[in-house]
């Protein structure tokens, strides 16, 4: 009785979703080398055997998280309604909300410096294919921009992408180094503001044709 109850409560709806966000910390934490199979299962109180279920490997699973990890910071960006916004607000909405979000999600930058020691090579079409629609909505703002007169024509929408996820990648994965060395406040909202404010400016003022 008590180990079909134990099945029930492992095929629950919830069972992937604490598995998910209970590996995201491990891998974070500990890389894909370190992290421990037994230790992610016994965290989200479920099996190995329920785990393997629903990710077939730990490899499975470390691409399932990743895949998760990269979805949401998208999702975020997909919920602002920059079609209707002017160029200029457009643009800083989508520089605040990816600042914010790195800010928001520590172990989202620290999971993917860890891929980046594995050189990507857990990335997969499935992570891919959600990422890159942020360049198609980077080239609509900056073509509406460039036809106002506000923005330069001459802008990569990649590289310009690169540079606003590296502003905020930065200042969550050197916060602690840099607080150290320089003596900086950087884990305070007002400091976290003040930065934010330093990007927008930074990006805006790259692509200003002015």
């Amino acid at each position: 009785m008590r180990q079909a109850k134990a099945l029930k409560k492992n095929k629950t709806p919830g069972t992937r979703e604490r598995i998910l966000k209970v590996a995201l910390k491990e891998f974070a934490d500990r890389g894909f080398s370190g992290a421990r199979v037994d230790q992610i299962a016994g965290a989200a109180d479920t099996s190995k055997h329920m785990l393997y279920y629903h990710f077939g490997s730990k490899t499975g699973l470390y691409e399932s998280v990743l895949e998760h990890a990269y979805s949401g910071i998208r999702i975020t960006e997909a919920d602002i309604d920059v079609d209707h916004m002017e160029p200029v607000e457009a643009l800083t909405s989508i520089v605040r909300q990816s600042f914010d979000y790195h800010c928001d999600h520590e172990m989202f930058v620290r999971l993917v410096m860890n891929e980046n020691i594995h050189h990507a090579e857990h990335i997969t079409d499935q992570q891919i294919q959600p990422n890159r629609p942020i360049i198609l909505r980077l080239s609509k703002i900056l073509e509406r921009g460039a036809e106002s007169g506000v923005f330069r024509s001459d802008i990569d929408p990649v590289q310009l992408h690169m540079t606003i996820s590296a502003l905020g990648f930065h200042y969550v994965s050197n916060k602690y180094s840099f607080a150290k060395i320089f003596e900086l406040d950087m884990h305070t909202g007002a400091a976290r503001s003040k930065r934010r404010g330093l990007v927008e400016d930074i990006v805006l003022r790259w692509v200003s044709s002015i």
